[in-house]
């Protein structure tokens, strides 16, 4: 990490602040979700900056960035006050959340350049999640401010954004050094291991993996 440029750090640093910006829009200016984002961030923040996560153990203590915030997701889901809270949300400031997806793959490639993740985890690999950060924009803008998209097309540019979501998770994990990994070996995915990257799985994408399945939920039931 002594050799990364603090320039990508902080464009990072500056996309984590823009997806807790607009989170926090979606949800209403809410200051209890601000305040949890922000000490969840902060903890873990603290937690990586002692070196704890780039040490390589079984368990992996990587687990301990995504399943938390993955729980909540869940929990938010099977209870009725989590509901309501989901269905509460912003669909406009959901949708405007996948825009950050842009310069996530721009960190990511700068990353690669500098040896902390695989080419496979980039839009030169076998990541194509940019397209969902390049789309919506016009998403946003047809469907939610002009209102002259069709509610199943973005039904279906939500569900296609999960996948392609989930297809980086998915290499992302398998190119962590582990005995899983499948992806990387002449250049394993450990960027995520520290800080401020960590972000990246403990809070990033589970706040898009939310914005996608709380606007799918909306779409779904027909709900405004």
């Amino acid at each position: 990490m002594e050799n990364l440029p603090i320039a990508i750090s902080a464009l990072f640093i500056l996309t984590t602040a823009l997806v807790l910006y607009l989170f926090y829009r979606a949800a209403n200016r809410s200051r209890i979700v601000l305040f949890i984002s922000l000490g969840w961030l902060l903890l873990q923040g603290l937690i990586s900056c002692t070196g704890f996560y780039s040490v390589l153990s079984m368990p992996p203590r990587f687990m301990l960035l995504p399943v938390p915030a993955l729980i909540a997701v869940i929990i938010l889901f099977v209870t009725k006050s989590g509901r309501k809270f989901i269905d509460g949300l912003d669909a406009r400031w959901l949708t405007a959340v996948h825009i950050s997806r842009i310069p996530v793959e721009l960190v990511l490639l700068c990353l690669f350049i500098y040896g902390m993740v695989p080419r496979t985890m980039t839009f030169e690999g076998r990541n194509f999640d940019i397209f969902s950060g390049i789309t919506a924009p016009f998403i946003l803008w047809y469907g939610y401010v002009k209102h002259k998209m069709n509610r199943t097309i973005i039904l279906v540019w939500n569900i296609i954004c999960l996948l392609l979501l989930f297809n980086i998770v998915l290499i992302a994990i398998f190119a962590l050094p582990l005995s899983i990994q499948q992806f990387g070996f002449e250049q394993p995915n450990v960027a995520v291991l520290y800080f401020p990257f960590v972000w990246l799985p403990c809070f990033v994408v589970p706040v898009v993996l939310l914005a996608h399945l709380a606007c799918i939920r909306r779409l779904m039931y027909n709900k405004k």
